[in-house]
């Protein structure tokens, strides 16, 4: 056992916890008596927990098997700390419950043994820190009482030394210090009592653990035994998880085989039907080409026939052209014998005349007289024509009768048995039309057979029904052969031996087969059957129900006729989830050979898809029918109910019981009944009374009926049997009518029906049929029967009738018929009396009239019911009337509240309906008369929802409105009205008064409006039209904000879109003073005096502006605030129309283009790759499609009105005052609110042109030029319109070109804007066109372009140098755009301008002054032709590109002064350069240039002769060149430079071969000339074509030379080329010197 001061070393299970996670109180552990007492109470819980665990364990003996490992643990701990022995066999016996207490035991064990060593743990760290807190306060007592004693020390020494502060300082340190002395020594004491205490306690626990140790030990035994029973049973498990992911991976390898397996099988499936697709893809394919070759074939064959139509045509109007042509030419000649004839017989007829007149008689006579012969020869002609005519038709109708009655005979004939002999039918119908004719009967002998059918007429029409039936094969045959006719003439001929079935055909066997072949077919249809249907699953459901559904279900053929065909289609619907197949099976055998069924299989059919099916029914024999039509889908087969009915009669009437009422004895009233036939068949009918048989007419005389009954019988025959009878009385041209007549006959001409009529009873007598009692009823009518009342004695009078029809398959109707007899002799004509919708507590009046039939007067008596009396009174309740007479009775009704509970039996509270019943005693009468008073009694009551209001905080310059409902619970409307409304209350509409109709409910505005700031309770009353009211409890609080407005309601003037409207108004700031602005009705609130700031909060997207939106108003000042709206149309809208608009215009395009548009197309998606320049453009383009929707949006826009309400809240502060971004505190009872009206209309005037748009765009135009562009402007309001336009800046590119002053209403103005830049700018300006019903805004855009052009030739001069006359050269240069836009440029020259002609006759330019004599225009060509031309005249130069111009120089003549002036014109206009042309000409090939002008640039008039070729030497004579040299001398003591000129000699390029090719110069006298002080480099030389040389003269004076005077000399230039030419060259030179 180890010492208490050490703790113990001893290895100790983890202290268990409570449910918080901590660990158990100290005093369970030092407490023995608490100890065991917990001990038991946890025993006792222990062992009904294990009881439980044991049952449970004992049920689930698996459970016990396999969690052995964990039931050891509680079952290892024995009762005594050694281990187990062997129990005797009682012990066995009571093995169970020892078992548990055990557990118990072992358990509580455990728990003890962990409790002791927490509590030894425990116990051991407390001991540890209170030791160390011992060694701590011995530590501390120590440096005390050495801090004691130093005190102590110093105060004796400051006291020694006299420092009395000192001392007293000291001794406080030192009572201190003995204080903390006295309670370290108190601790310490305290700590060791605790450490005593707790050295017993760790000797105590451990003597607790000595006497547990060997239980200690036996539970680390069983805890080894468990880990090897934990271990061995891990291996176990280990083994069988191994046997078990063994067995798993041997299936996963099955699974996976299986799949393999499967897959294949699918491929070859799939492969298999690959292969078969592909062979039904063959087959199909050859079909298809066989079909189509044949249409291919059918559709050559049409055109080839449509080509020989369309010939054949052509050929046709040919010949009618011809025809047309001759006929004209006939009806010409025809028109000129005519006019011959006419001249002749006019000329024969004066002739007759004349000799008439010789003869002495009388000429007009006789001329009418032939005439009159004449005509009736010409009527006399013209009848013979007529006659003939009518002849030829007659017999060619007869002759075409005649071919048609042979073709049907041949078409239609008999046997040669049918024909010999005639039916009975036949004879009997023959017999009948010759009675009936009133013809002889023919021989007895012959008819002896008729004879006996007329006697016997039942016979008769027996043996014609069997011959009818036995007759059915043949007619159907002859109908066959009727129609049918052979492929190849004479098949069907009479001597065609009929094909007879052979012997071994004859024994073959059944078409059925035998019975064995009938189970083996049966068995294999089941097999193929079971094949075909498969199941349907689709996203894991399985189909089930009828596959496929019909439209309509059932298939019903109603009211037939035989013969005749019926058809019906019906729609089969696809039900299932997925694809499915239909295939018809057919119908029942007993309808196969009436219904034919045409479908043909659409193949897999989709979910929801349709097919439809053609059902055809030809009856042939007259009867019902019912069936169904089979059908197979791949889920299973299903079927379509199919019924067939004939015409049957559907009889009803429309009532059972005809009620006549009361009625007085003598009068006569009438009622109707109507008889209904729903079905397809008419029939007799025939109303009489119950009592009455009737019978069918069958004992009349045989003579009588013989005729009639026969054609009756025959027609029920017909009726039973038309399909027997149809091939025979079809071959009766009249039958159908002839039947018709027959049984119309037979209506009128029968005699009543019923054979025995009884005489009716005096009770029917009074109750009787009208006139229509019998009749025929057609199908589908009906017929309406009256039928009379006349009471004749007083009481109820019954009476009942049957309706019989001859159908005797038609069932007998019956109705009855009531009516009651009265005969008092007063009574009421108004026996109810409705008083409509009454009111409570109201009253109302009405009156009865009383009549009497009696011939004495009457006392009469009027009585209430007793629950009526205190509402409903009748006066006078006593009065008399008088003989045939009337009287009026007053009647009077006041309704209570308690009249439902009064008048239970006669009021409804659920309908509010009252009938009390009134009653009229008549003196000396038992019976009473009764009249029943009828109301609508209802509340008058109205309520108002809510019962209060509360408007809340609102400021004295605005209105609250809130809604009120007015509920009227009243069925009658009421007018009600709000009276004595306070000043600052208004209820809206029509000021509180209205009418509310039955059980309605009105929306009512109240609008509050307080006048100053104070706490608002009032009640509002609502008064109906009796005078009732009704409360509506209200309360509110009045606040004075610090700001006002100058207005709270902006009503804009209509305005238009795009259009503005501006209103201004002031924030005012009229808080001066704190004690006079209450916010409300406590005096707490209140508004401090300063500067307050505002903010108006805008709704979103609202077309509202309001600047400033925030500010601050001081005290005593006001803010101007302006207020803009401007309407325009959602983006959303504009954008869907920009939107839709190109795709309206693509469907507006043509589908198809040409080549040359597509290969365009193709090049402008080549050219798509700019990509920023493409965007620009599609921008743009969007841009542009973005206004035109705009602007159609706005012509068709309709108006629209919108009301904002903006809220302005207020703060106290200035805004400048806040700092960044921290928000004023905003006061939510002093906002104020700002209501704006907004109607917006359509604009009165819009754009029709350019789609629309209002910018208009000028674009790029060039300085100096003017663009012009039109805008059309409509009126589209509907009265005219004063035009004002704004002023545009007068210094500004855009001019306003015309201004129309009115518009008148629906037309249109063209605006002309044109725009004229004067320098390069961008500019913009906005032109307002003002009218009074809005101002229309156009933005003008454009920009001003410079035109730069450059030059390529360095000066302003183009020389073109020396040329041969008649010869021409050319030079070129370019003029390239610098500018941004194109350039349209031409080429102008001043000699062949319009001025030059006027200028010319003006003094040349010589003789006016010296500066003057550069003439622009010199010498030009005597042909008149130009001598200088440019190419190209004019153009467009694009932007960045350059032109090249081509000068061409084409002299006629010599001459030195060729020159000209070319001008480059821009836009017709500007003149941008200025180039003078200039040239010379010559005859010969050689030229000297370079010296002084000795003669004018202006040629002489005269023209020189040309010199002749052979005396050109003789003609030759000096040329003067004169070359004046100045010597600059300015110092006279250093020498100056020489004085220099030049001098050109040149050799023409030339193109003639026969001129010389090289030009020889050369000086003369040129040492004299160096003698002079002359230098001359070089004196001579050779130059080629085209080549100049430059000769250089150089002067410097000689030593003897005077300066004063001039030096002049000459020499000799020779110029030897094709001729030679001399030039005497002059110099002139002079010394100048400085001044």
């Amino acid at each position: 056992m180890e010492p208490p001061g050490r703790a113990v070393a001893t290895e100790r299970p983890r202290p268990q916890t409570d449910g918080l996670g901590a660990p158990p109180p100290k005093s369970c552990l030092l407490s023995p008596r608490m100890e065991e007492g917990a001990g038991l109470f946890l025993h006792k819980e222990l062992v009904d927990d294990l009881v439980e665990d044991e049952a449970d364990e004992l049920e689930d003996p698996k459970f016990e098997t396999e969690c052995g490992p964990l039931g050891t643990e509680n079952t290892a701990a024995p009762h005594h700390p050694c281990p187990r022995k062997e129990r005797s066999p009682d012990a066995q016996k009571a093995r169970t419950p020892t078992t548990v207490r055990d557990r118990v035991q072992a358990c509580q064990l455990r728990r003890s043994l962990d409790l002791l060593d927490r509590a030894q743990e425990e116990k051991d760290l407390f001991l540890q820190k209170t030791r160390e807190e011992l060694c701590a306060c011995h530590h501390r007592m120590d440096v005390l009482s050495k801090q004691q004693a130093s005190v102590a020390a110093q105060v004796a020494q400051e006291r020694k030394s006299s420092n009395m502060a000192a001392v007293g300082r000291l001794q406080a340190a030192s009572r201190r210090l003995h204080l903390e002395l006295e309670g370290e020594r108190d601790l310490h004491a305290r700590l060791g009592t605790v450490l005593q205490e707790s050295e017993n306690t760790m000797w105590h626990l451990e003597v607790k653990k000595g006497q547990l140790e060997g239980v200690r030990k036996c539970n680390r035994e069983e805890a080894k035994a468990r880990e090897g029973f934990l271990r061995a049973h891990t291996a176990q498990q280990l083994r069988r998880e191994e046997e078990a992911s063994g067995k798993a991976e041997r299936n996963r390898r099955l699974r996976i085989r299986r799949s393999l397996h499967t897959q294949r099988e699918l491929g070859l499936r799939h492969q298999k039907l690959v292969e078969d697709a592909q062979k039904n893809h063959r087959v199909a394919v050859k079909f298809l080409k066989a079909s189509l070759g044949r249409i291919r074939e059918r559709e050559r064959q049409e055109e080839l026939e449509s080509h020989e139509h369309l010939q054949r045509r052509m050929e046709a109007v040919l010949a009618l052209k011809n025809s047309i042509a001759t006929n004209r030419e006939t009806l010409r000649k025809f028109q000129a014998w005519g006019r011959a004839r006419a001249e002749q017989e006019e000329q024969q007829a004066q002739a007759e005349q004349q000799a008439v007149l010789a003869q002495g008689r009388d000429a007009f006579k006789h001329l009418s007289h032939q005439r009159r012969r004449q005509e009736l020869e010409a009527q006399r002609r013209a009848f013979e024509e007529e006659q003939k005519l009518r002849k030829q038709e007659i017999v060619s109708r007869i002759l075409k009768e005649e071919a048609q009655e042979e073709s049907l005979r041949k078409r239609q004939r008999p046997p040669a048995k049918a024909t010999a002999l005639r039916t009975l039918r036949d004879r009997t119908w023959s017999y009948i039309a010759a009675f009936c004719e009133g013809k002889a009967a023919p021989v007895a002998t012959r008819h002896s057979l008729d004879l006996q059918a007329v006697m016997d007429p039942m016979s008769l029409l027996l043996k014609a029904s069997s011959e009818s039936m036995q007759m059915m094969p043949a007619a159907t045959n002859l109908e066959e052969e009727t129609l049918a006719e052979p492929e190849i003439p004479g098949l069907w001929s009479e001597d065609h031996r009929q094909y007879q079935v052979p012997k071994e055909d004859m024994d073959r066997k059944p078409v059925g087969g035998t019975k064995m072949d009938k189970d083996i077919l049966a068995c294999t249809l089941e097999r193929l059957r079971s094949g075909v249907v498969h199941k349907q699953v689709a996203s894991g459901r399985e189909f089930k129900g009828r596959p496929f559904n019909s439209k309509p279900e059932h298939i019903h053929f109603k009211d037939f006729d035989v013969g005749k065909v019926y058809k019906k289609k019906i729609t089969l619907i696809n039900a299932t989830y997925t694809l499915n197949y239909c295939k018809l099976v057919g119908v029942e055998q007993h309808l196969r050979d009436f219904i034919r069924v045409d479908f043909d299989p659409p193949g897999p059919l989709s979910a929801g898809m349709s097919c439809e099916v053609l059902v055809t029914f030809k009856p042939m024999i007259n009867r019902d029918l019912e069936g169904s039509v089979s059908f197979l889908a791949q889920t299973g087969g299903f079927s379509v109910p199919l019924k067939c009915s004939t015409k049957k009669c559907s009889l009803s009437l429309d009532k059972k019981l005809i009620s006549f009422g009361s009625y007085v004895v003598g009068e006569t009233t009438s009622r109707t009944i109507t008889l209904t036939n729903a079905g397809g068949l008419g029939t007799a009918f025939q109303v009489l009374p119950a009592s009455e048989p009737f019978e069918l007419e069958d004992s009349q005389s045989v003579l009588k009926v013989s005729s009639l009954y026969t054609l009756e019988d025959r027609n029920l025959t017909l009726g039973v049997s038309d399909t027997l009878l149809e091939a025979s009385t079809s071959s009766l041209p009249g039958s159908q009518s002839q039947k018709e007549s027959v049984q119309s006959e037979e209506l009128k001409g029968a005699p009543t029906a019923s054979g025995v009529v009884t005489i009716p009873s005096e009770a029917q007598a009074e109750i009787m049929l009208g006139e229509v009692t019998e009749g025929e009823i057609g199908p589908f009518s009906s017929v309406r029967v009256p039928v009379l009342f006349t009471p004749a004695l007083p009481g109820e009078v019954q009476a009942r009738f049957q309706v019989v029809f001859k159908n005797p398959q038609c069932p007998t109707l019956y109705f009855r018929a009531t009516g009651v007899a009265v005969d008092v002799p007063v009574w009421v004509p108004r026996p109810n009396v409705d008083l409509k919708i009454c009111m409570y507590d109201r009253l109302y009046q009405d009156s009865v009239l009383v009549r009497s039939r009696s011939k004495a007067a009457l006392r009469l008596r009027f009585e209430v019911c007793k629950e009526l009396r205190g509402h409903l009174e009748l006066l006078p309740e006593t009065g008399y009337i008088q003989a045939l007479a009337s009287c009026s009775v007053q009647l009077k009704f006041l309704p209570r509240q308690t009249l439902p509970e009064d008048a239970r039996n006669y009021f409804d509270k659920d309908s509010r309906v009252l009938e009390a019943p009134m009653t009229i005693w008549v003196a000396d009468q038992t019976k009473p008369v009764g009249f029943t008073v009828h109301a609508i009694v209802t509340t008058s009551d109205l309520e108002l929802r809510p019962s209060s209001v509360d408007f809340g905080y609102c400021t004295i310059y605005e209105a609250i409105r809130t809604s009120v409902s007015l509920c009227n619970h009243s069925l009658l409307p009421q007018e009600f009205g709000f009276v004595g409304l306070p000043k600052f209350i208004d209820i809206q509409p029509n000021d509180g008064f209205g009418t509310i109709l039955p059980l309605e409910t009105l929306q009512l505005d109240v609008l509050f409006q307080p006048t100053k700031a104070r706490e608002y309770s009032f009640q509002l009353v609502c008064k109906s039209e009796i005078n009732r009211c009704f409360k509506l409890s209200c309360q509110a609080v009045g606040v004075h904000p610090p700001l006002e407005l100058s207005h709270y309601q902006i009503k804009f003037a209509a305005t238009a879109l795009y259009d503005t409207s501006v209103a201004s108004l002031y924030v005012i700031n009229s808080h001066l003073a704190t004690s006079s602005l209450p916010r409300g009705a406590s005096p707490g609130d209140l508004c401090p005096v300063g500067p307050t700031s505002f903010e108006f909060l805008l709704p979103p997207d609202a077309p509202i502006a309001i600047s400033p939106l925030v500010g601050s108003v001081l005290p005593g000042k006001r803010c101007l605030v302006r207020v803009a709206f401007q309407p325009t149309l959602p983006h959303q809208l504009v954008s869907q129309e920009a939107l839709q608009t190109p795709n309206k215009e693509t469907q507006a395009k043509p589908l198809q283009k040409d080549a040359a548009t597509q290969r365009k197309d193709m090049k402008v998606q080549d050219q798509a790759g700019q990509g920023p320049t493409l965007q620009k453009q599609e921008l743009e383009a969007r841009a542009e499609e973005y206004q035109a929707a705009q602007a159609t949006l706005a012509r068709t826009f309709q108006g629209r009105f919108d009301k904002f309400v903006v809220p302005c809240v207020v703060a106290s502060g200035d805004v400048k005052d806040r700092n960044g971004l921290e928000p004023l505190s905003f006061s939510p009872h002093n906002t104020l609110y700002l209501e704006l009206w907004c109607p917006a209309v359509a604009p009165a005037i819009v754009v029709t042109s350019d789609r629309g748009k209002t910018i208009i765009n000028f674009g790029n135009i060039a300085v100096g030029q003017r663009s012009l562009k039109r805008v059309s402007l409509q009126n589209t309001c509907p009265e005219d319109l004063a035009l004002d336009f704004s002023v545009l800046n007068p210094r500004g590119p855009f001019f306003l070109v015309n201004t129309p002053s009115k518009l008148r209403a629906g037309k249109t103005r063209v605006l002309a804007v044109s725009f004229s830049p004067q320098e390069s700018v961008l500019a913009q300006e906005v032109l307002e066109i003002i009218t009074k019903r809005g101002t229309l805004a156009l933005t003008l855009l454009g920009a001003g372009v410079a035109s730069v052009i450059t030059c390529s030739l360095d000066g302003d001069v183009l020389d073109m140098g020396y040329v041969l006359a008649r010869e021409s050269v050319s030079t070129s240069f370019k003029l390239q755009n610098d500018s941004s836009l194109p350039i349209k440029f031409s080429m102008r020259l001043d000699s062949l301008s319009g001025s030059r002609a006027s200028a010319q006759q003006e003094l040349p330019k010589f003789l006016t002054s010296g500066p003057q004599r550069t003439d622009v225009v010199g010498t030009q060509n005597h042909s008149g032709q130009s001598v200088f031309s440019v190419v190209p005249v004019a153009g467009v130069l694009d932007p960045g590109r350059a032109q090249d111009f081509t000068v061409t120089f084409s002299p006629d003549h010599e001459s030195l002064y060729f020159s000209d002036q070319l001008q480059v014109v821009l836009f017709e206009k500007k003149v941008s350069h200025q180039i003078r042309l200039k040239g010379a000409a010559r005859e010969h090939m050689m030229f000297v240039e370079g010296g002084d002008p000795l003669d004018v640039p202006v040629e002489s008039l005269t023209v020189i002769p040309a010199s002749d070729p052979e005396h050109r030497e003789e003609a030759e004579e000096l040329k003067p060149v004169l070359l004046t040299l100045n010597y600059v001398q300015l110092d006279t003591h250093q020498p100056a430079p020489p004085a220099t000129r030049e001098l050109q000699v040149g050799c023409i390029r030339t193109t003639q071969p026969a001129l010389k090719k090289t030009v020889e110069f050369s000086l003369d006298g040129i040492t004299w000339l160096q003698h002079k002080g002359f230098s001359i480099e070089p004196a001579r030389g050779f130059l080629d074509r085209g080549q100049t040389k430059t000769i250089n003269v150089s002067w410097v004076p000689p030593a003897d030379f005077d300066p004063d005077q001039a030096l002049m000399v000459s020499t000799l230039l020779q110029l030897k080329g094709d001729v030679k030419e001399n030039y005497k060259v002059i110099f002139v030179a002079h010394v100048v010197t400085g001044l």
